[in-house]
């Protein structure tokens, strides 16, 4: 018999039977249909994938796929998705949160998730708003900006989340938008098979509350391909000088990704797990030690 061909996946195959509820025109449907994208063409089967989120409008993303899902409390999907990925080191695990859910009360867990560098992806869908809750201010909402429990304006400087994984040190940091379907499913899967944590910051507009010049169409006039500007993915510090560009200019793609990634965290535990258990006793010997006394 000749050898068995490998499994083709279609995007369609990700895709749950459960209907997005998002208002019209919301740039999380570009962002799900990225993700179905960049799903098939990793090639990974859907009951090999995790798929976590905190609260928020993006946080429905898990039950709009056929993958594992786990819709966790506010700002701790990346605790959850930690424990995942340790627990079951050959799931594909994604996190998936808005900016209000990684940045404000879970901004906390982020630093920690970089410095321990699990097999992880984060989608961030940033839309300078909380969006669910009707409006309110969020961490990464621009100075000034007026909303409907700030009618006077933001006193508060925005969070810059791209300067801020650079910082913490995470070895891939990218950034896309809805308004580049190809370019945007590409930077996922180039974050999904990166070997580390991988953090994605997608500009994704809110229709409802968000900003009226700020919208899809604005990006696709406002993106700046880094590919297109000779960028260097591999240098850091050319990287937080265009995260520092974060508010008034729109790049694209990736910022930075370290040539020589570290071991992961996972893959760490799994080795330390082996030598630990590598002639010992097994269980039910033990156990009999325990009954003979």
């Amino acid at each position: 018999m000749g050898a068995e061909l490998p499994v083709v996946f279609d995007p369609k195959d990700y895709k749950s039977d459960l209907k997005p509820i998002w208002c019209p025109g919301c740039g999380d449907f570009g962002v799900l249909q990225a993700m179905y994208r960049a799903l098939a063409s990793v090639g990974r089967p859907p009951h090999e994938i995790a798929f976590v989120s905190g609260i928020g409008c993006s946080s429905r993303i898990p039950g709009y796929t056929t993958a594992y899902g786990f819709n966790s409390v506010h700002g701790r999907a990346l605790p959850i998705a930690q424990g995942i990925k340790i627990a079951n080191p050959d799931l594909l695990v994604l996190v998936a949160g808005g900016d209000g859910d990684g940045f404000s009360i879970g901004g906390g867990h982020l630093p920690h998730a970089i410095r321990r560098n699990l097999d992880l992806t984060y989608i961030v869908m940033d839309n300078q708003i909380y969006g669910l809750t009707k409006g309110q201010l969020s961490p990464t909402s621009p100075l000034h900006l007026k909303t409907v429990t700030s009618p006077h304006g933001a006193m508060e400087a925005p969070v810059n989340p791209l300067l801020y994984v650079l910082a913490y040190g995470a070895p891939f940091v990218a950034q896309g938008t809805p308004a580049d379907m190809a370019g945007l499913a590409q930077i996922i899967e180039d974050a999904i098979r990166y070997p580390g944590f991988a953090f994605v910051n997608v500009q994704s507009p809110c229709v409802t509350f968000g900003q009226d010049d700020w919208q899809v169409k604005q990006h696709r006039a406002a993106m700046k391909t880094l590919e297109s500007l000779g960028h260097n993915s591999t240098d850091l510090l050319s990287a937080m000088d265009k995260a520092r560009s974060y508010g008034s200019e729109l790049y694209t793609g990736i910022l930075y990704k370290n040539p020589n990634p570290a071991p992961t965290y996972d893959a760490m535990v799994r080795e330390r797990q082996q030598a630990l258990t590598t002639g010992s006793p097994s269980p039910a010997r033990i156990l009999d030690g325990f009954l003979q006394k």
